[in-house]
Protein backbone atom coordinates (compact mmCIF):
# COMPACT_ATOMS: atom_id res chain seq x y z
CA UNK A 1 0.00 0.00 0.00
CA UNK A 2 2.68 2.21 0.65
CA UNK A 3 4.41 1.67 -3.11
CA UNK A 4 1.16 2.58 -4.30
CA UNK A 5 1.02 5.63 -2.49
CA UNK A 6 4.38 6.73 -3.52
CA UNK A 7 3.48 5.76 -7.13
CA UNK A 8 0.41 8.11 -7.09
CA UNK A 9 1.81 10.92 -5.40
CA UNK A 10 4.70 11.03 -8.19
CA UNK A 11 2.30 10.84 -10.97
CA UNK A 12 0.23 13.73 -9.79
CA UNK A 13 3.55 16.38 -9.21
CA UNK A 14 4.41 14.80 -12.98
CA UNK A 15 1.18 16.03 -14.42
CA UNK A 16 1.11 19.07 -12.19
CA UNK A 17 4.39 19.91 -13.35
CA UNK A 18 3.97 19.42 -17.03
CA UNK A 19 0.72 21.47 -16.69
CA UNK A 20 2.47 24.50 -15.46
CA UNK A 21 5.16 24.33 -18.42
CA UNK A 22 2.39 24.03 -20.80
CA UNK A 23 1.88 27.85 -21.35
CA UNK A 24 -1.42 29.01 -23.16
CA UNK A 25 -1.29 31.36 -26.07
CA UNK A 26 -3.64 34.33 -26.85
CA UNK A 27 -5.77 33.07 -30.65
CA UNK A 28 -6.10 36.09 -33.17
CA UNK A 29 -8.55 35.27 -35.87
CA UNK A 30 -7.98 38.18 -38.62
CA UNK A 31 -10.59 39.19 -41.33
CA UNK A 32 -8.79 37.22 -44.23
CA UNK A 33 -8.58 33.89 -42.37
CA UNK A 34 -5.35 34.08 -40.83
CA UNK A 35 -4.68 32.69 -37.00
CA UNK A 36 -2.04 34.31 -34.92
CA UNK A 37 -0.78 32.39 -32.00
CA UNK A 38 0.93 34.62 -29.33
CA UNK A 39 0.22 37.07 -26.38
CA UNK A 40 -2.04 40.17 -26.72
CA UNK A 41 -0.16 43.33 -24.66
CA UNK A 42 -2.21 45.97 -25.32
CA UNK A 43 -5.92 46.60 -27.28
CA UNK A 44 -6.78 50.36 -27.86
CA UNK A 45 -9.35 52.22 -29.46
CA UNK A 46 -7.90 51.24 -32.85
CA UNK A 47 -4.91 49.02 -32.90
CA UNK A 48 -3.86 45.91 -30.99
CA UNK A 49 -0.22 45.23 -29.72
CA UNK A 50 0.89 41.51 -30.34
CA UNK A 51 3.95 39.32 -30.02
CA UNK A 52 4.01 35.86 -31.84
CA UNK A 53 4.71 32.90 -29.75
CA UNK A 54 8.36 32.32 -29.09
CA UNK A 55 9.45 35.64 -30.18
CA UNK A 56 9.90 39.41 -28.66
CA UNK A 57 8.89 42.06 -31.39
CA UNK A 58 5.56 43.48 -30.95
CA UNK A 59 3.29 44.03 -33.70
CA UNK A 60 0.97 46.79 -34.19
CA UNK A 61 -2.06 45.15 -35.86
CA UNK A 62 -5.58 47.10 -36.91
CA UNK A 63 -8.80 46.39 -34.93
CA UNK A 64 -10.32 46.56 -38.43
CA UNK A 65 -8.82 43.85 -39.70
CA UNK A 66 -9.36 41.30 -36.51
CA UNK A 67 -12.57 39.44 -36.58
CA UNK A 68 -11.76 37.92 -32.75
CA UNK A 69 -9.69 36.89 -30.08
CA UNK A 70 -10.02 34.12 -27.48
CA UNK A 71 -7.53 34.84 -25.02
CA UNK A 72 -5.26 32.43 -23.11
CA UNK A 73 -7.77 32.45 -20.04
CA UNK A 74 -10.54 30.89 -22.37
CA UNK A 75 -12.31 34.45 -23.06
CA UNK A 76 -13.51 35.60 -26.23
CA UNK A 77 -13.83 38.86 -27.64
CA UNK A 78 -15.35 40.06 -31.02
CA UNK A 79 -14.85 43.01 -32.37
CA UNK A 80 -17.37 45.40 -34.22
CA UNK A 81 -16.28 44.29 -37.88
CA UNK A 82 -17.18 40.72 -37.58
CA UNK A 83 -19.62 40.05 -39.85
CA UNK A 84 -23.20 38.93 -38.35
CA UNK A 85 -24.45 35.79 -39.08
CA UNK A 86 -27.58 35.37 -42.31
CA UNK A 87 -30.92 34.45 -40.52
CA UNK A 88 -31.20 31.55 -43.20
CA UNK A 89 -29.22 28.47 -43.08
CA UNK A 90 -26.99 30.15 -45.68
CA UNK A 91 -23.84 32.29 -44.70
CA UNK A 92 -22.59 35.19 -46.71
CA UNK A 93 -18.94 35.01 -47.39
CA UNK A 94 -16.82 37.00 -45.60
CA UNK A 95 -15.42 40.37 -47.14
CA UNK A 96 -11.93 39.95 -47.76
CA UNK A 97 -8.67 42.73 -48.04
CA UNK A 98 -7.32 43.63 -51.77
CA UNK A 99 -4.27 41.62 -50.77
CA UNK A 100 -6.16 38.20 -50.29
CA UNK A 101 -8.30 38.65 -53.35
CA UNK A 102 -5.81 39.56 -56.06
CA UNK A 103 -2.51 38.07 -57.07
CA UNK A 104 0.29 40.39 -55.41
CA UNK A 105 3.38 37.96 -57.34
CA UNK A 106 5.71 40.92 -59.12
CA UNK A 107 3.64 43.78 -58.41
CA UNK A 108 5.55 46.75 -56.77
CA UNK A 109 4.09 50.28 -55.23
CA UNK A 110 5.85 53.61 -54.49
CA UNK A 111 5.21 55.45 -51.57
CA UNK A 112 5.34 59.13 -51.26
CA UNK A 113 9.21 60.08 -50.79
CA UNK A 114 10.60 61.83 -47.72
CA UNK A 115 12.17 65.28 -48.50
CA UNK A 116 13.26 67.03 -45.60
CA UNK A 117 15.44 70.50 -46.54
CA UNK A 118 17.32 72.27 -43.82
CA UNK A 119 15.74 70.06 -41.07
CA UNK A 120 11.76 71.25 -42.46
CA UNK A 121 9.56 68.85 -43.53
CA UNK A 122 8.63 70.30 -47.17
CA UNK A 123 4.61 70.05 -48.51
CA UNK A 124 3.07 66.79 -49.79
CA UNK A 125 2.79 68.03 -53.38
CA UNK A 126 7.09 67.72 -53.42
CA UNK A 127 6.89 64.38 -51.85
CA UNK A 128 4.72 63.41 -54.36
CA UNK A 129 7.05 64.99 -57.31
CA UNK A 130 9.69 62.42 -56.29
CA UNK A 131 7.24 59.67 -56.08
CA UNK A 132 6.70 60.52 -59.71
CA UNK A 133 10.12 60.56 -61.34
CA UNK A 134 10.82 57.60 -59.56
CA UNK A 135 7.76 55.82 -61.03
CA UNK A 136 8.46 57.17 -64.95
CA UNK A 137 12.11 56.20 -64.41
CA UNK A 138 11.68 52.49 -63.11
CA UNK A 139 8.59 52.35 -65.39
CA UNK A 140 10.38 52.07 -68.47
CA UNK A 141 12.62 49.30 -66.93
CA UNK A 142 10.45 47.40 -65.05
CA UNK A 143 10.38 43.86 -66.94
CA UNK A 144 8.10 41.71 -65.54
CA UNK A 145 6.68 43.83 -62.19
CA UNK A 146 3.87 45.67 -62.81
CA UNK A 147 4.52 49.15 -61.26
CA UNK A 148 1.15 50.39 -59.16
CA UNK A 149 0.45 53.88 -60.45
CA UNK A 150 1.16 56.66 -58.06
CA UNK A 151 -2.04 58.01 -58.11
CA UNK A 152 -3.84 54.49 -57.12
CA UNK A 153 -1.48 54.27 -54.46
CA UNK A 154 -2.47 57.50 -53.07
CA UNK A 155 -5.85 57.02 -53.51
CA UNK A 156 -5.28 53.61 -51.36
CA UNK A 157 -3.42 54.86 -48.71
CA UNK A 158 -5.87 57.81 -47.79
CA UNK A 159 -8.84 55.08 -48.16
CA UNK A 160 -7.31 52.86 -45.66
CA UNK A 161 -6.55 56.26 -42.87
CA UNK A 162 -3.01 56.04 -43.77
CA UNK A 163 -0.80 59.63 -44.06
CA UNK A 164 2.57 61.12 -43.75
CA UNK A 165 1.94 61.76 -39.63
CA UNK A 166 0.61 58.17 -39.26
CA UNK A 167 2.08 55.66 -41.69
CA UNK A 168 5.21 54.96 -39.35
CA UNK A 169 2.50 52.89 -37.27
CA UNK A 170 2.30 50.59 -40.89
CA UNK A 171 4.89 47.72 -40.92
CA UNK A 172 6.18 47.36 -44.70
CA UNK A 173 3.93 43.95 -44.92
CA UNK A 174 0.56 45.40 -43.14
CA UNK A 175 1.35 48.18 -46.24
CA UNK A 176 2.19 45.74 -48.96
CA UNK A 177 -1.35 43.70 -47.83
CA UNK A 178 -3.24 47.42 -47.72
CA UNK A 179 -1.71 47.84 -51.28
CA UNK A 180 -1.99 44.88 -52.61
CA UNK A 181 1.28 44.24 -53.51
CA UNK A 182 4.66 42.12 -53.40
CA UNK A 183 7.05 44.88 -53.11
CA UNK A 184 7.53 48.61 -51.54
CA UNK A 185 9.98 51.32 -51.93
CA UNK A 186 10.08 53.54 -49.84
CA UNK A 187 13.09 56.35 -49.53
CA UNK A 188 14.10 59.90 -48.25
CA UNK A 189 15.61 62.65 -49.28
CA UNK A 190 17.80 65.01 -46.94
CA UNK A 191 19.16 68.50 -48.17
CA UNK A 192 20.96 71.09 -46.59
CA UNK A 193 22.13 74.70 -47.72
CA UNK A 194 26.19 74.42 -47.87
CA UNK A 195 28.63 77.37 -49.54
CA UNK A 196 27.98 79.86 -51.91
CA UNK A 197 29.84 80.03 -55.20
CA UNK A 198 30.00 83.40 -56.72
CA UNK A 199 30.20 83.86 -60.44
CA UNK A 200 31.64 87.64 -62.20
CA UNK A 201 32.03 88.88 -65.41
CA UNK A 202 33.59 92.07 -66.72
CA UNK A 203 32.55 93.57 -69.78
CA UNK A 204 34.53 96.93 -71.66
CA UNK A 205 32.90 98.95 -74.38
CA UNK A 206 34.13 102.05 -76.39
CA UNK A 207 32.35 105.35 -76.63
CA UNK A 208 33.29 105.21 -80.65
CA UNK A 209 35.04 102.93 -83.07
CA UNK A 210 34.92 105.49 -85.74
CA UNK A 211 38.82 105.80 -85.47
CA UNK A 212 42.18 104.71 -84.54
CA UNK A 213 42.63 107.14 -81.44
CA UNK A 214 41.75 105.80 -77.63
CA UNK A 215 38.54 107.30 -76.45
CA UNK A 216 37.48 106.64 -72.78
CA UNK A 217 34.67 103.91 -72.42
CA UNK A 218 32.68 101.95 -69.49
CA UNK A 219 33.38 98.71 -67.72
CA UNK A 220 30.26 96.89 -66.01
CA UNK A 221 30.42 94.07 -64.03
CA UNK A 222 28.09 91.26 -63.27
CA UNK A 223 28.31 89.22 -60.15
CA UNK A 224 26.11 86.50 -59.51
CA UNK A 225 25.34 84.26 -56.47
CA UNK A 226 24.60 80.29 -56.46
CA UNK A 227 23.47 78.44 -53.43
CA UNK A 228 25.39 75.10 -53.01
CA UNK A 229 23.50 72.01 -51.47
CA UNK A 230 24.56 69.06 -49.59
CA UNK A 231 21.83 66.20 -50.34
CA UNK A 232 21.49 62.40 -49.40
CA UNK A 233 19.15 60.26 -50.55
CA UNK A 234 17.95 57.05 -48.71
CA UNK A 235 16.61 54.02 -50.67
CA UNK A 236 14.83 50.69 -49.22
CA UNK A 237 12.53 47.72 -51.32
CA UNK A 238 10.85 45.59 -48.99
CA UNK A 239 8.63 42.66 -49.54
CA UNK A 240 5.80 41.53 -48.55
CA UNK A 241 7.33 39.80 -45.38
CA UNK A 242 8.58 43.36 -44.55
CA UNK A 243 11.87 41.89 -45.32
CA UNK A 244 14.86 44.63 -47.32
CA UNK A 245 15.86 43.18 -50.22
CA UNK A 246 17.31 46.58 -51.04
CA UNK A 247 18.82 49.07 -49.20
CA UNK A 248 21.36 52.29 -50.38
CA UNK A 249 22.24 55.21 -49.02
CA UNK A 250 24.20 57.59 -51.62
CA UNK A 251 25.33 61.07 -50.77
CA UNK A 252 24.87 63.37 -54.39
CA UNK A 253 27.78 64.18 -56.58
CA UNK A 254 26.64 67.43 -57.33
CA UNK A 255 25.76 70.18 -55.12
CA UNK A 256 22.80 71.55 -56.91
CA UNK A 257 18.77 71.98 -55.92
CA UNK A 258 17.68 68.98 -57.79
CA UNK A 259 21.01 66.61 -57.45
CA UNK A 260 18.83 64.25 -56.02
CA UNK A 261 17.75 63.39 -59.55
CA UNK A 262 20.67 61.94 -60.60
CA UNK A 263 21.08 60.48 -57.42
CA UNK A 264 17.31 58.84 -57.55
CA UNK A 265 18.39 57.51 -61.56
CA UNK A 266 21.49 56.08 -59.58
CA UNK A 267 19.65 53.89 -57.27
CA UNK A 268 17.07 52.95 -59.34
CA UNK A 269 19.57 51.40 -62.22
CA UNK A 270 21.15 49.52 -59.59
CA UNK A 271 18.23 48.12 -57.83
CA UNK A 272 16.98 44.45 -58.37
CA UNK A 273 13.29 45.81 -59.80
CA UNK A 274 15.40 47.44 -62.59
CA UNK A 275 16.29 45.74 -65.93
CA UNK A 276 17.97 46.86 -68.63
Amino acid sequence: MKHIFCLSFLLVGYFAGFGQTTKKSDVIVRSNGDILNGEVHEITDSTIRFTYSGEKLVYTIKKSDILKITFASGRTEAFNNMAPQASSTQSAPAPQPQAAMEDTRNKVAILPFSFVKDGQNLAEEVSEEVQNECYAMLGKHAGVHTLMSPRATNVALNKAGINRSNIKNYSMSELCQILGVEYVIDGMISQNRTTQTNYGTTSYSDKSKDDDKKKSGTASTYSTNVQNYQTVMDMKIYNEKSEIIYNQNRKAFWQTEDAYKNTLEYLIKRCPLYTK
